[in-house]
């Protein structure tokens, strides 16, 4: 099995852990070999860990270590942030945090539509199965 992934310069990441937790950021240079330098249109450029970064399948065309400006209008034009909507890991993490922010009622009224989604089924189940009989 092959890597696709690859820490390299303009490689789109995912902060895994920390203060930072959930934010997108572009990988602008390599450190060593267990740091890079990152930097996003609404951070202030750091080094962090790799082991704190997931590497998503979006790359930009960057050149090392550019500046912000240059950043934000290649992030811009390779769409990153529409990308990264799009793709199943947001959406799923985007689902995520609308079910994190639910309050109890919202939780109460979500089970009640899957209770009546799972009798509309049942319902049709059986008479698909009546009707092939």
């Amino acid at each position: 099995m092959t890597f696709k992934r690859f820490v390299e310069i303009g490689r789109v990441a995912l902060i895994n852990y920390g203060k930072d937790y959930g934010r997108l950021v572009v990988i602008v240079d390599v450190v060593d070999q267990n740091r890079a330098l990152v930097d996003a249109p609404d951070m202030v450029r750091c080094q962090i860990n790799f082991k704190r970064l997931a590497l998503t399948d979006i790359k930009i065309d960057i050149p090392k270590v550019p500046n912000k400006k240059t950043l934000v209008a290649a992030m811009e034009a390779a769409d990153v942030k529409n990308r990264w909507e799009n793709s199943s890991w947001g959406r799923k993490l985007i689902v995520q945090k609308r079910r994190a922010s639910l309050n109890d009622f919202d939780r109460f009224k979500v089970m009640l539509a899957r209770v009546k989604r799972g009798g509309v089924i049942k319902q049709e189940l059986a008479r698909l199965k009546k009707e092939a009989a």
